[in-house]
């Protein structure tokens, strides 16, 4: 195993060259930054070192600062784990104080603090195609290396046009994209590109003639002559705080580093900088960065399957993949296989369907190019990979096959059998089903062993999550495999245990019922819609009811109404908007109406029909609307959502809360800011939440009846995401 160090070497031109080794990416720890500070001491004390080359092992500058010392902070509640790195290090050890010249030799990365380290330095010599940005916002911070002070002036040292300087500093930390070495040397943020063979040569040269006044010696702190007049910059940055207040509202750290820049710019870079620490310490302990470094870490775990990934089996290589079935989910999933550069079969009962579904895939395919997300090159090498099919012929020597009909048992079944016939041995049988229980699926076949779940999220080649099912027969090989395969299409794999709707759709099937049941209480559908959005989902329930179209939803809700019949809340709301003749987006009339060029708009028209819906359901108190606050509206949404999460958990069906987290984010598109669904729970209480849900019960009925794992939970004070025992669960639920 590696340790983090810091290399030291004086060679015999008198450059001491300083090497950060932390594999994989030379993260910035706690040792390697106290190795640092020592290293440069001792090459200011020298007398035999005349200049300094900054660089990183493994063909990596660095990855930025660990995040696992946030994380100790968030657990411990102790900011002082974090130490001062701008002030000591990059202002007095590097960048403002020495005496003598350093040089930072950049290759593959440098982001975050790795980034903030060569702005320090007096010049970056780089490698092609290295990598540079400061994506702390992603985690709820801002730069705290002196970046906010150091981006602009080394961006304005080589530019003539300062305000375009400014703009392009504060859109880089902004959306936290990085660039290419080639961009930063046009931008002046890098002085030089070399071949990575030339790299330390080059950077030692560079380091001697900065020394022997040859080349420019910049302290990008202290850079202000080409910031332009403060009116200017103010006015830039003024544009940028309108944008993110619009943008990002529920972001404190987008205006934090807007004022931050501007705090340097007004006061000098030096109580820039000193402002910048205070505010990242500040920013640290907010609800906002413990939520984003939660999900950044949950991320991270959910390919840790114990009995899997921890027995020393290898991936089997899946090259070729058949489709059954190439509707939206169908046509989707094959787009995502396609690009991951594996060969599909699409399969459909006739040609007329299999047009249709190879159309759909050029069209994902070729809106990808369109927006710039893919190159023609690309997309012309992934259609290409593309078979269409009519029979089983060609299914032969297929490794995986993923079905995605219509969710009919009786349809599955016989797909499935027909499978174990003329597929090889080792081929995984997989289901895109999104609720139907596997064993179901798969109850005439004998290959028990090989059969999964592989669900993926509408739209399938855009959404980011893959629910990889096992079943209490499912081979820890063929999980292995599909988790390979999730991240080979870049997806994030959340192995889940065998249930009815899974993980995902069995806990947020009381999301949509728990909005209709505020609707036949008396509640307005656009005000539940604007506060959902408001909470930060990108859109309310009934606007996703509409574009999801409502026969998925009906079909759907009469699954989980059979199977959870003691805590369904049932609603002819939406069976009296289909006999209205509404479909949703489908057919432009939902609850909102869907004109090509516009936005959706609030349709007031479906006033009867929700008048309809409550004297049907006949709960309002007295026959007159409930008075209830936004927060309680939000509430009554989400707590039930919660409430099903914690028997998702009791049950064992994901293996630890955080997968629950990370699959609430980025498969039902829950605000990441908030750390996934439990963590908010958490950060909520769930004393609360359950006084709330014991409440809404005498008042509403047993939708809102709290789960047995809540009220202990809520009674003896221990976290909702705090592991259910410490016994293994059954593998079959995980």
């Amino acid at each position: 195993m590696a340790f983090p160090k810091v290399d030291f070497e004086v060679g015999a031109d008198g450059v001491a060259v300083i090497t950060m080794g932390n594999p994989p990416v030379n993260a910035l720890a706690i040792p390697i930054i106290m190795g640092l500070k020592d290293r440069f001491d001792e090459a200011a004390r020298r007398n035999d070192v005349k200049a300094i080359v900054l660089t990183g092992k493994g063909g990596r500058f660095s990855g930025g600062f660990d995040i696992s010392v946030m994380k100790k902070v968030h657990d411990t509640g102790d900011s002082s784990h974090l130490p001062d790195v701008s002030v000591e290090l990059v202002v007095n050890a590097i960048e403002g104080y020495s005496k003598k010249p350093v040089v930072a030799a950049v290759e593959g990365l440098a982001l975050g603090g790795g980034l903030e380290l060569a702005m320090g330095c007096h010049a970056r010599i780089a490698a092609p195609r290295a990598q540079l940005g400061l994506p702390e916002l992603t985690l709820g911070i801002i730069p705290g290396f002196g970046g906010n002070q150091d981006l602009p002036g080394c961006i304005f040292s080589n530019l003539d046009h300062e305000l375009i300087g400014l703009s392009k500093a504060v859109e880089m930390m902004l959306t936290s994209k990085p660039i290419t070495s080639e961009e930063g040397r046009k931008l002046g943020l890098i002085d030089s590109i070399v071949s990575s063979e030339e790299l330390l040569k080059v950077s030692r040269l560079w380091a001697l003639e900065i020394g022997e006044r040859r080349k420019p010696w910049v302290r990008s702190l202290h850079r202000t002559d080409k910031i332009g007049s403060l009116s200017e910059a103010r006015q830039v940055l003024g544009t940028a705080r309108q944008h993110v207040k619009k943008t990002a509202p529920h972001l404190p750290q987008q205006q934090a580093c807007v004022d931050v820049i501007e705090h340097g710019i007004v006061h000098g870079g030096y109580s820039g900088v000193l402002k910048e620490a205070e505010v990242f310490k500040q920013l640290v302990v907010s609800d906002t960065s413990k939520g984003l470094i939660n999900v950044f870490f949950a991320q991270r775990a959910i390919t840790k399957v114990p009995g899997v990934t921890d027995i020393g089996l290898k991936p089997r290589s899946v090259k070729k993949v058949a489709v059954i079935g190439g509707g939206l989910m169908g046509s989707g999933i094959a787009t995502a296989l396609l690009l991951g550069n594996i060969h599909v079969l699409l399969k459909e009962i006739n040609s007329e369907f299999l047009m249709k579904g190879i159309k759909t895939i050029e069209g994902n395919v070729n809106d990808l190019v369109r927006r710039g997300k893919l190159t023609k090159q690309k997309a012309e090498a992934a259609l290409s990979l593309l078979q269409g099919v009519l029979d089983y012929t060609e299914f032969k020597d297929v490794d995986l096959v993923i079905e995605a009909v219509i969710e009919n048992v009786g349809l599955k079944q016989t797909i499935f059998s027909d499978l174990e016939k003329v597929c090889p041995p080792h081929c995984i049988l997989a289901s895109n089903t999104s609720t139907i229980d596997l064993n179901l699926v798969g109850k005439k076949i004998s290959s028990q062993d090989r059969i999964a779940g592989a669900h993926f999220f509408s739209p399938a080649h855009i959404m980011p999550l893959l629910e990889i099912i096992r079943t209490d027969k499912t081979s820890p090989q063929v999980i292995l495999d599909l988790i390979t395969v999730g991240k080979i299409i870049k997806k994030a794999p959340v192995v889940v245990g065998n249930c009815t709707g899974f993980a995902v759709n069995r806990t947020f099937f009381p999301y949509s019922q728990g909005a209709s049941l505020l609707v036949n209480l008396g509640v307005d559908v656009y005000r539940i819609d604007r506060l959902i959005r408001s909470f930060g989902f990108p859109i309310g329930p009934f606007q996703l009811a509409d574009l999801a179209g409502y026969q998925v939803s009906f079909a759907t809700s009469k699954v989980f109404a059979d199977a959870f019949p003691d805590r369904v809340f049932k609603s002819s709301l939406l069976d009296l908007m289909i006999k209205s003749g509404r479909n949703g987006k489908n057919n432009g009339k939902g609850y909102y109406i869907y004109e090509k060029g516009s936005k959706p708009k609030p349709d007031p028209s479906i006033q009867p029909i929700i008048e309809e819906s409550r004297r049907l359901s006949n709960i309002m108190p007295n026959g007159k609307p409930i008075s209830v606050t936004d927060q309680e509206i939000v509430e009554m949404i989400l707590f039930p959502v919660v409430n099903e999460a914690c028997r998702v958990l009791e049950d064992g069906v994901v293996i630890r809360a955080s997968d629950l987290d990370i699959a609430s984010v980025l498969g039902m598109s829950f605000p990441n800011y908030r750390g996934g669904l439990v963590f908010w729970a958490d950060l909520v209480g769930a004393n609360h939440i359950y006084t709330s849900l014991k409440k809404w019960t005498q008042l509403y009925g047993n939708f809102y009846k709290p789960s047995k794992y809540l009220e202990e939970r809520a009674h003896k004070g221990i976290p909702l995401s705090a592991p259910v025992s410490s016994t293994p669960k059954p593998v079959a639920r995980l």
